[in-house]
């Protein structure tokens, strides 16, 4: 129960700590319009302490006395909100707050973790808390040359008591602060009795994310990221819909694309969203465009964390965007050749494409993955194995809602505000996903449901219902939702209390073994070795080593 109740205690004050930061962010930006909502507030902070830990760690490990402080400085700046405004802990929103994740809380409760977290998230994230920088560590397994902000993110949470069991923390974050923003925008919808696809889609998209993600032990580094894309897409359409004020909006784009990009260099495709946008602002003579390329902080915060994203994955594997080849420079001590890149990108293509597994391998692996002689194996041996439950999942969703606002009253239905240019945008993404990497992790669940979602959302407004009516449905639909996310992730704790003897009231950590710190044992024994090679000059000559120093930081040579 001890360790429950800590448990209990850091995680609350971590989500308090990371709005402290997102207060001091936006207090700072001058940015007000971002004050009232406490999602993006979250996502703010999020970004903040994402930059603090990539810049910190070329100097210092996140020990317990680096990250204690930063959580006290955070809770700090909480406080100050607070006394700054006493009616705060009186406000709607941060009761919903705290009720959001006390939900959540199930799903970090967890006895198993995913495969990939044992094999690289773990080992990446604990590195980082046991020493500074060290270059060229994506040497040690294609893991460590694919880092993601959300290990360093989850770094920061590595502290006393409960050690590293918050791990695991950041894909909460992220999900609570999603479901806060979904749930305000419904709200509002609701509130100011303007229920359109908007309110629609976004209803949509927080009943997507609490039924299929439920499990967050399996988020890893995908699955926030496509979180945040239905929460990039409803902002990116709702800008000309519903002429708000341009600099909140694309302030709100610019923090999500930022947090996606850093989550998976691969998602930097997504940045072909701002194409449309740009657009607008260029045809919109009220406007002038340098304001959001020079005077707008969270842009320069964008290339910022682009910029450590890509430096960070050079330090690490010798490609600024691994594992394209165009972007890696063979000649550095410590890079991947360029033969390993390209065949790992084949790999990663064969794997996505149902040609590679754990324990099988197609024959003629390289004539298999092009054009498109993949198809009739990929359809067999993976669309009707996950795919297919996906979509069934999808098109039950879509059923339910139709059923639930159902009316035989109808109206006209409105086509002005379809916008093709973003819609047909997802459809580019998809078939770009689905020629090159055809798995739902590589952003399938996101771009399918969408261009399902978006087009339905409009569908939806033919029904005309009272306005009593139609907030009694949303709020019936919200609380379904919720209930079958809990229902789900105790369901869960029940089996996992059967199978592994896992009783989360006296020990709710994890199950680690020796397996999660076998990277850092490898370190450390390189750098014992290279220590006594510097004290013993002849035992260098006798020993194979692949560690020197470069700025005061170990390097691990190719």
């Amino acid at each position: 129960m001890f360790n429950l109740i800590i448990f209990i205690t850091f995680y609350f004050t971590i989500i308090f700590s990371v709005l402290g930061y997102g207060y001091l962010a936006v207090n700072f930006l001058k940015k007000k319009y971002i004050l009232h909502d406490l999602g993006y507030i979250g996502l703010v902070g999020i970004l903040f302490l994402i930059i603090i830990s990539y810049i910190s760690h070329f100097f210092v490990s996140h020990n317990y006395i680096f990250n204690c402080l930063i959580l006290i400085i955070g809770l700090f700046l909480f406080i100050l909100q607070i006394l700054k405004n006493k009616k705060f802990l009186e406000k709607k929103n941060i009761k919903l707050l705290i009720l959001v994740f006390i939900i959540l809380f199930l799903g970090i409760m967890m006895y198993k973790t995913h495969d990939d977290f044992p094999y690289y998230h773990f080992p990446y994230t604990y590195y980082l808390t046991q020493s500074d920088i060290h270059i060229g560590v994506g040497n040690f397994g294609h893991g460590f040359r694919t880092s993601s902000s959300i290990f360093y993110l989850n770094s920061l949470f590595y502290l006393p008591l409960v050690k590293y069991y918050l791990f695991q923390l950041g894909a909460i974050l992220i999900m609570g602060f999603s479901n806060l923003i979904l749930l305000e925008k419904i709200f509002l919808g609701i509130r100011k009795k303007n229920i359109n696809y908007l309110t629609y889609l976004s209803l949509l998209a927080f009943v997507f994310i609490n039924v299929f993600f439920y499990r967050i032990q399996e988020h890893g580094t995908d699955k926030s990221a496509q979180i945040l894309i239905f929460i990039l897409f409803i902002e990116l359409v709702s800008l000309k819909n519903l002429k708000l004020v341009i600099d909140e909006t694309f302030s709100k784009i610019m923090i999500i694309l930022s947090l996606i990009i850093s989550f998976k260099s691969f998602y930097i495709l997504y940045s072909i969203f701002l194409i449309p946008l740009a657009i607008y602002l260029l045809n919109n003579k009220t406007i002038n465009i340098r304001n959001y390329l020079f005077k707008n902080f969270f842009t320069y915060l964008f290339f910022i964390t682009t910029f450590l994203v890509s430096i960070i994955s050079l330090l690490n594997s010798g490609c600024l965007v691994y594992p394209i080849s165009l972007t890696c420079f063979d000649n550095l001590s410590w890079a991947i050749p360029i033969s390993e890149v390209n065949h790992m990108n084949n790999w990663y293509e064969q794997w996505s494409k149902a040609g590679a597994g754990p324990n099988f391998r197609v024959e003629n692996p390289e004539i298999y993955i092009q054009k498109f002689n993949w198809v009739g194996h990929w359809f067999e041996y993976y669309f009707f194995n996950k795919m297919s439950d996906f979509l069934l999942g999808i098109f039950f969703v879509v059923l339910v809602i139709i059923i639930f606002f159902f009316s035989k009253n109808k109206k006209k239905l409105e086509k002005d505000n379809f916008y093709f240019d973003y819609y047909a945008i997802l459809l580019i993404l998809f078939m770009e996903w689905f020629y090159n990497h055809p798995a739902l992790r590589y952003g399938g669940y996101a771009l399918i449901a969408l261009i399902i979602f978006y087009p339905f959302s409009f569908s939806l407004q033919i029904f005309t219902n009272s306005k009593k009516k139609i907030k009694k449905t949303f709020i019936l639909l919200i609380g379904i939702t919720v209930f079958i996310f809990a229902s789900r992730n105790i369901d869960r704790l029940f089996d996992e209390r059967t199978y592994y003897n896992y009783k989360p009231e006296v020990n709710i950590f994890y199950k680690v073994d020796k397996s999660h710190f076998r990277v850092q044992r490898e370190f450390n024994k390189l750098i014992k070795n290279y220590k006594n090679c510097l004290k013993i000059k002849n035992e260098c000559k006798k020993k194979n080593i692949k560690v020197n120093m470069f700025l005061n930081k170990y390097i691990y040579l190719n």
